[in-house]
């Protein structure tokens, strides 16, 4: 057992590739947080969807470019996967034009896998003081294990992260865990999981 409280974690219900029909059920349900992938593909959804659940809070969790940072923070609530210098200074210029500030977290490249993305654990440091000094909200850390591995060992690694980085203690979130390993994340201290397939199904 987890022995977590019901509300230490959040259930990102990830959406992408799922059309507004897909989606309404859960809305029904009372699912009120989705994540997506792609900038593009919530904009041409999610704005319907929200005017009918304006409570809805939406999370970009895939690798974001850094010229889509300013549609990107026009649209959601929280970012998942800040992780390099130069994106973080264009979420940095887009949130001056907005005049919003969305709160992110940062991916760490946790296996060490060069397909991925995500700060390597050697730059971490540096990006969390640059994202002070841009004033831009920082949630906690993010990650993806590698596929072919025990997930455990990764998990465990980014909240060792966590507590060495966060400016006090329990002050940052862990965003790891999806359909297959969710639970080894949550014993592990995830706050948010990001899960798609076991809510929507296999996608075709």
């Amino acid at each position: 057992m987890a022995r977590r409280e019901r509300g230490d974690v959040h259930l990102v219900a990830v959406s992408k590739t799922h059309p507004a029909q897909t989606i309404e059920p859960l809305l029904e349900a009372g699912q009120r947080v989705f994540g997506e992938n792609r900038v593009q593909e919530a904009q041409d959804k999610w704005p319907d969807l929200r005017e009918r659940c304006p409570e809805v809070e939406l999370h970009l969790i895939g690798q974001l470019q850094s010229n889509k940072a300013e549609d990107a923070a026009a649209l959601f609530d929280v970012i998942h996967s800040l992780d390099r210098p130069s994106l973080l200074k264009a979420l940095a210029k887009a949130y001056d034009k907005l005049g919003k500030r969305v709160p992110c977290f940062i991916q760490v490249d946790i296996g060490e896998e060069e397909q991925k993305g995500g700060c390597s654990i050697a730059d971490l440091p540096d990006l969390i003081e640059q994202a002070r000094e841009a004033e831009i909200p920082l949630l906690g850390l993010m990650c993806i294990p590698p596929l072919d591995k025990e997930p455990a060992p990764f998990f465990a690694l980014l909240a060792e992260l966590a507590r060495r980085h966060e400016p006090e203690p329990g002050a940052w979130g862990l965003s790891m865990g999806m359909s297959a390993d969710y639970e080894t994340a949550i014993m592990l201290s995830a706050t948010h999981i990001r899960v798609g397939s076991a809510l929507f199904g296999e996608r075709g």
